[in-house]
């Protein structure tokens, strides 16, 4: 299956002009980390100006923030900020706060990103006024008064018989079950490092409850990831069609932000230009839109 995506287009290189000290530039950047735009390398693109230019990413259960890396890469080529928040995994309203903490650390409007039970997350952490726009990759998205095991029990799609430890806590540590579960799509060597940075979820949290949920009044995208053997396509595929989302199906594993991150570089891409056109008295630049398909 095609990436229903088109490539996006990068300037061409500009060339650098010749003056005194460029090589002791380039030293000093590489001592500092810093990567400057001299010599013959390529200038990226970045977001339509003054659009949207914050990006905040909210992992699942069995990750971190890390776990965003080769997204984050991307988007910051692109020109955005990107910050990944790191949940806590101990309850919903936990995970809402640490989020809550990252969203008020922005300048300017947000593009709110969650994965798998991070989509639970960004549903309350979303209300927030700077959140222009909801992105949900294979994510559970509650309703309102409604808790993740509420959403799967209506869905039919009850959780994975995983058993919690004596403190209450879910883990999915197991190199080979993390591969075949969360993501078959990647090599196993990098599965095993994925687990071995998994962090366990407490089991309480899929009973906290939603108090209002974000995407009724926010526009919303789902990834919608077909070869997923950790919440069903089929569910996956309800809750996009309940939260009105514009949809965008991949084959994709569960971990969609490790095996197709330019898919979902993507996405959150068009999600924050179309976000940035509909804010009242803003410009913006209308080239190489995606175009969109909303599911009802």
């Amino acid at each position: 299956m095609k990436s229903p995506f088109k490539p996006m287009r990068q300037s061409a290189p500009q060339p650098a002009p010749s003056r005194p000290g460029r090589q002791n530039l380039r030293r000093a950047a590489a001592v500092l980390g810093i990567s400057l735009a001299v010599g013959a390398g390529p200038i990226l693109a970045a977001p339509p100006t003054p659009g949207i230019r914050n990006i905040v990413l909210v992992h699942g259960a069995f990750a971190d923030g890390s776990s965003w890396t080769p997204v984050i890469r991307r988007l910051q080529a692109m020109g955005y900020q990107v910050t990944a928040v790191q949940n806590p995994l101990s309850s919903l309203a936990d995970d809402v706060a640490a989020t809550a903490h990252v969203l008020r650390r922005q300048t300017g409007d947000v593009v709110l990103v969650g994965h798998s039970w991070g989509g639970a997350v960004i549903t309350e952490a979303g209300n927030a006024p700077q959140v222009k726009a909801l992105v949900y990759l294979s994510a559970l998205a509650p309703d309102n008064g409604e808790s993740v095991t509420d959403l799967l029990q209506r869905l039919h799609a009850p959780l994975a018989a995983l058993t919690p430890d004596a403190e209450g806590l879910l883990w999915l540590d197991d190199p080979a079950q993390f591969h075949r579960i969360m993501a078959a799509d990647v090599p196993i060597a990098k599965a095993r490092q994925l687990a071995a940075i998994q962090q366990p979820i407490a089991a309480a949290s899929f009973t906290g409850r939603i108090s209002h949920a974000a995407w009724r009044d926010k526009p919303s995208w789902y990834l919608h990831t077909t070869r997923d053997q950790a919440l069903q396509p089929a569910v996956q595929l309800a809750i996009a069609q309940q939260m009105g989302a514009t949809r965008v199906a991949i084959p994709s594993s569960h971990f969609a932000l490790q095996s197709h991150p330019e898919a979902v570089a993507r996405l959150i891409d068009q999600a924050a230009r179309a976000a940035a056109r509909s804010i009242p008295d803003t410009a913006v630049e209308k080239s190489n839109q995606p175009t969109q398909e909303n599911v009802k």
